[in-house]
């Protein structure tokens, strides 16, 4: 087991190079001299050549990657362009609100899509499921800044039951907390509830079709055993795959949730970055949620053992 987990951990470290070089390579991705992109079409040629001093762009290539690799092992993500402070520390100061959205997401999810998913799969080819099903593939079509208008139209400006825009810090206490962010985690959290349904529903659905779950059922397993014992157990590995890659959906709806609800958190900061084309702060946040998602998807592999004391490879 220990041996499994090392090899996980140490497969980490390729996925990350590779995101660390492409995220270096942004700026030399988009079309034209990187200075003259972000300094603008009316910049004078002095801007230009500062902008290039700041960002070392007149050195080589490869001393320019060292270098910048240096200074992200020592938590340095380089220095905002526009508002000239240090982009680790911006995202510092931005980290609570979408870790809070995140985890509020996550949670809700999980707690709904799950028996969702389980009912639909117990009640195949009813009525239940059919409605189960209808509802997952509407909450996985609709866009979530639609979810987001909708569900504010209906509980912020029609009945007053929440903030329309905003967001408290758990330090301001629950009440306030929870109310700013209960939208947010609503309209985002619809989606990843139908993407957790869905999987949920076709795994369980395959496991009651196993001879164990028939052979429980003849010694005269209750329904509640044959489910939670049995079913949701077996079928627990790829519920846990399809939360894991569901984080990728949840990182992308984080930053459309966060504009629409005026949340101060890191998507609203990479939408920022992205219109004033300030791409050390677009370098950084990207580097941030790469390796939240590879942190993640390792906790993932992880719990494989925990699932199933048979994957041992």
């Amino acid at each position: 087991m220990y041996a499994y987990i090392i090899r996980r951990i140490l497969a980490t470290i390729p996925v990350m190079a590779v995101v660390a070089i492409f995220v270096f390579l942004l700026l030399y991705l988009t079309p034209g001299d990187p200075a003259v992109v972000i300094a603008g079409d009316y910049a004078r040629p002095a801007d230009i050549e500062r902008i290039r001093e700041a960002l070392g762009l007149n050195r080589p290539l490869y001393v320019q990657f060292f270098i910048w690799v240096g200074n992200v092992f020592s938590g340095d993500l380089g220095v905002s362009i526009f508002s000239n402070l240090p982009v680790a520390k911006l995202i510092g100061q931005r980290l609570e609100p979408t870790l809070m959205l995140s985890l509020a997401t996550t949670i809700f999810a999980v707690i709904v899509a799950v028996p969702m998913g389980v009912l639909a799969a117990w009640k195949a080819h009813t009525w239940v499921d059919r409605l189960i099903m209808v509802f997952a593939v509407l909450g996985f079509s609709v866009p979530v800044f639609v979810i987001a208008y909708i569900l504010m139209w209906i509980f912020s400006l029609n009945l007053g039951w929440f903030p329309v825009q905003g967001y408290k810090p758990i330090g301001d206490g629950i009440g306030p907390f929870l109310a700013s962010i209960a939208l947010p985690t609503l309209a985002l959290g619809l989606v990843y509830v139908a993407l957790i349904a869905r999987m949920t529903r076709a795994s369980v659905m395959e496991v009651l079709t196993e001879d164990y779950i028939r052979t429980a059922r003849a010694k005269g397993a209750s329904n509640r055993t044959l489910l939670m014992k049995h079913a949701l157990k077996n079928a627990s590995v790829p519920i846990v795959t399809i939360i894991g890659v569901g984080v990728a959906l949840l990182i992308g709806g984080v930053v459309v949730t966060e504009s629409v609800f005026n949340i101060p958190g890191l998507g609203r900061l990479t939408i920022d970055a992205v219109l004033r084309r300030d791409y050390p702060i677009i370098q950084g946040v990207i580097l941030v949620f790469s390796g939240i998602y590879v942190l993640v998807n390792l906790l993932i592999d992880l719990s494989y053992t925990i699932l199933d004391p048979r994957i041992r490879y």
